[in-house]
């Protein structure tokens, strides 16, 4: 019998010690991981993790930060770092097996993570320590950890009878469900569209780089003519420049109905997770979901976000009815007086024609100065001069796909930072948009300091015929964006893991992403990376100038836009009850979409059933902070402006105030830490190019 036990110890220690999965090093094994380790992998780390738990549960004696916020600080790590692992490469080289690997899986791990905040056991801990002296002595980080902590278990309903925390656990469980079937839905929409055009004639207007990025996807395909998709590049090049307006059509009407085919559809999705989340702030008691999600962030409540977005409309409103009737006004000096309305497939396409004939700026002129390689080396070079660090590509690192590459972040005295992954080309297996994942959030390790690690995605245009991947000045952006968040990541140096990094109030964390975007719009900045991929040659200063004065067009149109998502988003959070008068959720939301839409919306326009940042993304009630940090981004980066844009002084500022403080204080207290100030909303009109005063009358 000894032997036998010894035997089948010795067996079952053999999964996991070839499961990568469960021995995460500092550079994750990518090219190991399979959809076979998911499960296995799972399964121990949450028993483990459950041990932690009863652990910290048992303990007894007077509490101390050593033996109950550190172990809660610890509990899960190991679990949460490597599911984390998962879902990366589910979202980025996604396969039927790792999904149904996946999905499998989540139920669980979602249970235990949504468990925690309403474990009364562990709530009782925290709170006693709390009443201890050591607990009421605490200062600065600790002190805060501390107070979110009691606020974290007090929002998720730890201090509700059993029945009602059971009842919490499982909304949580299914809402965790609910959200990545979104995603995959959204996904699985997206890649069963794609239209052949074999008649090149119908291809006028449409730049030879995109042309050329439709032909390899129909040569990779196994097909010929030119292939068109509904990810990013590829739609958005046909909007924009293609004449044939039949193809336009086409095109918009199977992107407005993404998330709603069979098999696909996401519309009972979303009003099953509207009506759990109405049900868990219920249960939490607050009036809504909105106030539950808002109430400790800068915003606070639904209705202060209402106002928000309101007085942005008030102020945008004017000029956004004055484009529309310019743009229609266009099309008729084109057309004659009996030209067509303007239509949701027109929209983009004129706008470009109307800005050419404005400002006379080609994009495909641009763009051979913005190689992805290029813009890569002048952002770094941009973070040493204004932050001291060094950035260089790190070999010899495991990837999930070969154009994926990996850097390292060293401080000025040599110091290893940060690491981190990028994955900026789309694949059919990589959902779209763009993100910043942190894979590991860094932090005192025994004597030292762990480095964080992370990850920036996109789907910009990728190289063809031979050519670098050559950007327009919005993917420029989107680049430097998400490399804002990095930044917020691998500068954290709290003392306390959970308050590092992105962990921030849901509205103050786009204020180190956004602001990265205005350096592309500064000459000295632009310098560093616009170089022509052939001659080296810098962009040429007439076509700079005539960015520069392009760069405002029909703003009004692109706040409303923005305005029209935040307003459906705390809407829904708030006042849609889902009952038979307000009609379904794709019903009430084009109904309020049409308010900030410069045309007629189609009766099957459910862009909502694709909306993953509000179901599927974590801005559920948070839509809003895109442009509530914008306020605060256009205001900090007015002392990069007005002290220069490679100011060291203010960089140093910045990076002290905000990037390396996390979660320790209050944003508006970081904010009024650099500027001086609280933030002025004038700041964000006034770059816009929107007349606040003029606006308002």
């Amino acid at each position: 019998m000894y032997r036998i036990a010894i035997f089948l110890a010795f067996v079952l220690t053999i999964p996991a010690a070839e499961n990568p999965l469960l021995k995460l090093g500092d550079r994750i094994p990518f090219d190991q991981i399979k959809p076979e380790h998911v499960a296995p992998a799972m399964d121990q780390l949450l028993a483990q993790a459950e041990q932690q738990r009863k652990a910290l549960k048992k303990s007894t004696g007077k509490r101390t930060w050593e033996n109950t916020m550190q172990p809660l600080e610890d509990l899960g790590e190991p679990l949460s770092e490597a599911f984390g692992v998962v879902r990366i490469l589910e979202s980025v080289a996604s396969t039927p097996e790792l999904r149904k690997a996946y999905n499998a899986v989540l139920p669980k791990v979602s249970s235990f993570y949504s468990s925690l905040p309403l474990d009364a056991e562990l709530a009782a801990k925290v709170r006693d320590y709390s009443e201890t002296k050591e607990g009421k002595s605490l200062r600065g980080e600790k002190a805060r950890a501390l107070n979110l902590a009691l606020n974290q278990f007090k929002k998720n309903g730890a201090y509700l009878d059993e029945a009602k925390r059971k009842r919490l656990q499982e909304i949580n469980t299914e809402l965790s469900s609910l959200s990545a079937k979104f995603g995959q839905n959204v996904l699985d929409s997206t890649n069963q569209f794609e239209l052949i055009v074999t008649d090149e004639k119908k291809l006028a207007g449409l730049p030879q780089s995109a042309r050329a990025m439709a032909a390899a996807s129909a040569k990779s395909k196994g097909k010929e003519g030119w292939r068109f998709t509904l990810q990013a590049p590829s739609y958005l090049s046909v909007q924009r420049f293609l004449d044939d307006r039949e193809i336009r059509e086409k095109l918009y009407r199977a992107f407005i109905v993404i998330g709603t085919q069979e098999g696909y559809d996401n519309r009972p999705v979303m009003a099953r997770i509207l009506e759990l989340r109405r049900e868990k702030a219920s249960l939490l008691g607050y009036q809504d979901f909105a106030d539950f999600q808002t109430e400790n962030r800068m915003a606070k409540s639904g209705a202060n976000v209402k106002k928000f977005l309101t007085d942005l409309d008030n102020s945008s409103r004017p000029s956004f009815e004055k484009e529309n009737n310019e743009l229609q006004a266009f099309r008729k000096s084109l057309e004659g007086e009996n030209a067509l309305p303007i239509e949701g497939w027109d929209t983009s396409y004129y706008s470009e024609k109307l800005r050419q004939s404005l400002y006379d700026l080609d994009e495909e002129l641009v763009r051979p100065y913005f190689s992805l390689e290029s813009v890569f080396n002048g952002m770094f070079d941009l973070a040493h001069r204004i932050y001291g660090i060094k950035i260089t590509p790190a070999e010899n690192t495991a990837v999930w796909d070969p154009d994926v590459r990996f850097y390292e972040i060293r401080d000025a005295d040599g110091t290893l930072l940060s690491t981190f992954y990028t994955d900026f080309y789309p694949r059919e297996n990589k959902r779209p948009g763009a993100w910043m994942n942190p894979i590991r959030t860094g932090g005192p390790h025994g004597k030292s300091f762990r480095p964080h690690l992370g990850m920036i995605c996109g789907n910009v245009t990728p190289p063809v015929d031979g050519k670098p991947a050559l950007l327009t000045h919005r993917e420029v952006e989107t680049v430097f964006h998400e490399f804002g968040h990095l930044l917020h990541l691998s500068l954290s140096r709290t003392q306390v893991k959970s308050l590092g990094g992105t962990q921030v109030a849901w509205d103050f964390v786009e204020l180190p992403s956004q602001i990265m975007e205005n350096f592309t719009w500064e000459r000295q900045v632009v310098d560093l990376f616009a170089k022509h991929y052939q001659t080296g040659e810098k962009l040429p200063e007439d076509i700079f100038s005539k960015m520069l004065k392009a760069k405002n067009f029909r703003s009004a149109n692109i706040m409303m836009t923005q305005l029209g998502f935040g307003m459906t988003d705390i809407l829904l959070h708030t006042d849609y009850k889902g009952d038979d008068t307000q009609g379904d959720v794709a019903t009430y939301s084009r109904k309020i979409a049409q308010q900030y839409s410069p045309v007629k919306l189609a009766d099957d326009y459910t862009r909502i059933a694709s909306f993953s940042h509000i179901f599927a993304g974590g801005y559920a009630a948070g839509y809003y902070s895109y442009k509530w940090s914008e306020v605060l981004d256009a205001d900090a980066f007015s002392r990069f402006r007005d002290e220069g844009v490679f100011s060291t002084k203010v960089g140093n500022q910045f990076r002290r105030t905000i990037l390396e403080k996390g979660n320790t204080e209050e944003p508006g207290k970081l904010f009024r830490d650099f500027m001086g100030r609280d933030p002025d909303v004038k700041s964000l009109l006034k770059r816009s190019g929107l007349d606040f005063n003029q606006n308002m009358k």
